[in-house]
């Protein structure tokens, strides 16, 4: 090994000794409940809260959010657990609590555990039952159907889309303690988004991906030919289904019209990714798929309210 080879290798362990240092079990414990994918949770839970609500009863949301906030950060926690040794493999995830070391196996475990179990009999005891059944059958799917899939099929993105869409089902339930069309309508948008969001993040880290053994994308399919087809295919399907509300008497013209601006806008994002097909395209329709559900639920909610 030649002195150069000594002096990067040596920066390397430097750096990352210094960052283990840096980074508190506070930050760490934070990371692993995965706040950006949280935070669409709880957007979506509250949204359904709201729009099945005649008047909104505010301890009842409260409630609700919290408790399904536990459960998804129990069910992220222990997705962390779980995926240790291949996040270990991806440089997007090499520096995550567990594989750096910085947090054990069996704390992270029994902080999911713990987290998972106390969101679950909160929604129980202070919501609903159905919410609480809601809830954990999300979190058992996507840890041992979703998660395990990955390592076998490409059709866990469509699998880990049904879990991945239950937020919008245990808003409703929280409010009303029953399921109805409506309900199922918030679902199907939710359901139907999470394709182009997640198909970009895939295309993003495909090496990553092949390195760790997760089939997030089709196989053989080199060119990304099937993976942008259903981009497109499901973006340009979110453009009628996001119109439904309207359809239903859930909201007016403004909703309405808002659906279809941002519906074409993201349309639009999906196709120049899908006839570049760089990462920078990609990520640039991941951006504007984390822009525009908020985007039509803030119309949504506006439509409500006025």
């Amino acid at each position: 090994m030649n002195s150069s080879d000594q002096l990067v290798q040596s920066t390397s362990r430097s750096t990352a000794c210094g960052l283990k240092a840096s980074i508190s079990p506070l930050s760490d414990y934070l990371s692993l409940i995965k706040p950006e994918v949280t935070f669409l949770v709880l957007l979506a839970t509250a949204l359904s809260c709201a729009m099945a609500s005649s008047r909104i009863d505010w301890l009842i949301v409260l409630h609700t959010l919290l408790g399904t906030g536990m459960v998804a950060g129990g069910t992220a926690t222990l997705n962390h657990y779980l995926e240790r040794a291949y996040d270990g493999r991806m440089r997007r995830t090499l520096n995550r609590p567990l594989p750096s070391g910085r947090l054990t196996p069996g704390s992270v475990l029994n902080f999911g555990i713990g987290l998972s179990v106390l969101g679950t009999l909160y929604l129980a005891v202070l919501v609903n039952s159905l919410t609480s059944w809601i809830g954990l059958a999300t979190l058992l799917s996507y840890l041992f159907v979703y998660t395990p899939l990955k390592r076998r099929s490409s059709l866990c993105t469509f699998i880990g889309a049904f879990p991945g869409a239950a937020p919008a089902l245990m808003g409703w339930t929280g409010v009303r303690n029953s399921l109805s069309s409506e309900a199922w309508v918030l679902y199907a948008i939710l359901f139907i988004w999470q394709f182009p969001h997640f198909l970009a993040i895939a295309w993003m880290y495909r090496d990553d991906y092949a390195r760790a053994g997760m089939l997030m994308l089709p196989c053989n399919d080199v060119r990304g030919d099937i993976a942008f087809r259903r981009i497109l295919t499901f973006s340009l399907t979110l453009v009628p289904v996001s119109l439904i509300p309207s359809l239903l008497g859930m909201t007016g013209r403004l909703y309405f019209i808002s659906a279809i601006v941002l519906g074409f806008g993201f349309l639009y994002f999906a196709f120049q990714a899908s006839q570049h097909r760089t990462a920078v395209r990609a990520r640039a329709l991941l951006h504007a798929s984390v822009i525009y559900l908020p985007l039509l639920y803030a119309a949504m909610m506006v439509n409500k309210l006025r």
